[in-house]
């Protein structure tokens, strides 16, 4: 082990009064490391000091009102999943309940944090999910009247205008316990039934101009209604409770049914799964548009795996993968296979991925299984056909092929160089050099250009074709 290297065990021999020097050097003109160094000293002193103080951090995030643009919302996260932190490793192992109530009063400050961020990239609410799963963790060791409990969940739920609250319920599931669920469900059902208020009209309009406030107000409850019994039939494994609350036309949906269907399997309804799975693939498969049918294969699969219907699961696994070049269904045709049919259908699928119309795909295919060989080959043969702004495939491909395949990684990384100054996408610029230099790289390697420009011609075409584009020149001389 390297004796300088900057790790734990390093430090620890620094000593306390070195590394309290060394920390106090650190926080300053730090607000974010500041608050941290205090909550560890509260933490030092016991779940009550470090409780207090994480309360007065609570009502301090409640009270802002400064917007967090993006350059600061990293800085919000980190301190935001510090205090779940500081819940789960501080207090929850000392005292269970003080820590759920603290991890749902953090649940609390969603609106007042999200009314000031953009969390298009869905940080923010991830933190908040990760309260969620805490309270999961400590749910079985709380000490709580259920069916208050229950009550507390429904008013959270109602008013949780940003899914801060999603997944409570299971996560209270323990706590809850049978009366606590069935109490949930007694009052879901009689606050849906409940009518709009003046206050709650009010609030409901303007919203639209095809609906009535009353109509919408009405539509929202059952949604949540909806939500929440579906919530409390799964942690009672109720799965026909979890079923009646979609009409027959939403099982055929391609987004509800495969829950539905994975549910009927855990309860070992096989036959029931597979109908239910059926109808949505028939309904899938007259949309030109199917986002879901990944999740409908997946759990037809399995369903064919529980039947035991090896000839109609291979079947439908090889239709699969020529639509798609799936890698997981082909693996799975070549363990069901006998001796040396499996080496031939291997044959037949590296023999159809060379061909197949999306070329990226078939790359990414070839790369993953892996078949460098046909891959670089493919790519000699069609690099006309190379998308550049697939960089998502296109730059592992080219690292996986640079050493024993380096023109085809030349080509790939030449198509990319292309998109990114052909289209003026300066933000691919710093990678446009990368790719360059990495072509420069393989130079030395590649005895034989054949029919493809060499890497000094190529480079002459750029200097020609791009000459203005600055800062794509000053990232390859720098």
């Amino acid at each position: 082990m390297n004796k300088k290297a900057l790790n734990t065990t390093n430090l620890e021999k620094l000593g306390a009064e070195t590394l309290a020097a060394l920390v106090m050097d650190l926080v300053q003109g730090s607000a974010t490391l500041q608050r941290r160094a205090r909550l560890e000293i509260s933490a030092a002193q016991g779940p009550k000091d470090i409780s207090a103080d994480i309360r007065k951090r609570f009502a301090t995030l409640r009270r802002s009102t400064a917007f967090v643009d993006w350059r600061k919302q990293k800085t919000l996260v980190k301190d935001l999943a510090g205090l779940v932190h500081m819940i789960e490793t501080n207090i929850a192992p000392l005292n269970a309940d003080d820590a759920f109530d603290l991890l749902w009063s953090f649940l609390q400050l969603a609106p007042s944090v999200h009314e000031r961020t953009d969390d298009s990239n869905g940080a923010v609410g991830a933190v908040f999910g990760e309260a969620i799963d805490a309270i999961a963790t400590i749910s079985p060791r709380i000490s709580v009247d259920s069916k208050a409990l229950a009550e507390r969940i429904l008013d959270a739920v109602a008013d949780a205008g940003y899914g801060e609250f999603d997944g409570i319920i299971a996560a209270t599931a323990n706590a809850l316990g049978d009366a606590g669920l069935e109490h949930l469900k007694v009052v879901t059902k009689a606050w849906a039934d409940i009518p709009p208020s003046a206050d709650d009209i009010e609030r409901y309009s303007g919203f639209g101009l095809s609906t009535s406030a009353t109509d919408r107000f009405r539509r929202n409850k059952d949604l949540t209604r909806s939500i929440i019994l579906a919530d409390v039939a799964d942690a009672q494994g109720d799965v026909d409770a979890y079923m009646a609350r979609y009409s027959s036309k939403q099982l055929t949906y391609g987004t509800i049914a495969p829950g539905v269907a994975w549910r009927l399997l855990d309860a070992d309804r096989v036959d029931e799964a597979v109908a239910i799975v059926r109808k949505a693939m028939t309904a899938d498969a007259e949309s030109s548009y199917r986002p879901s049918r990944h999740d409908l294969d997946l759990v037809y699969v399995e369903c064919l795996e529980r039947q035991g219907r090896t000839a109609d699961l291979i079947e439908h696994l090889w239709l699969s993968f020529t639509e798609t070049l799936d890698v997981d269904s082909l693996r799975k045709i070549l363990k069901l296979l006998p001796d040396f049919e499996d080496v031939a259908a291997e044959e037949k699928a590296l023999d159809l991925a060379e061909v197949f119309p999306d070329l990226e795909a078939a790359i990414d295919f070839l790369v993953s299984w892996p078949a460098l060989a046909r891959a670089s080959r493919m790519v000699m043969a069609r690099s006309d056909e190379l998308n550049g702004n697939r960089y998502e495939t296109l730059t592992p491909a080219a690292d996986a092929l640079s050493d024993k395949h380096p023109l085809a990684a030349v080509l790939l990384r030449r198509a990319m160089i292309d998109d990114a100054l052909d289209g003026g996408k300066s933000t691919r610029y710093r990678h446009a050099a990368r790719h360059l230099a990495e072509c420069w790289s393989s130079d030395t390697v590649i005895k034989d250009y054949d029919a493809v420009a060499d890497h000094g011609a190529f480079l002459a075409h750029l200097k020609q074709k791009h000459q203005r584009k600055l800062g794509f020149w000053e990232l390859v001389d720098g």
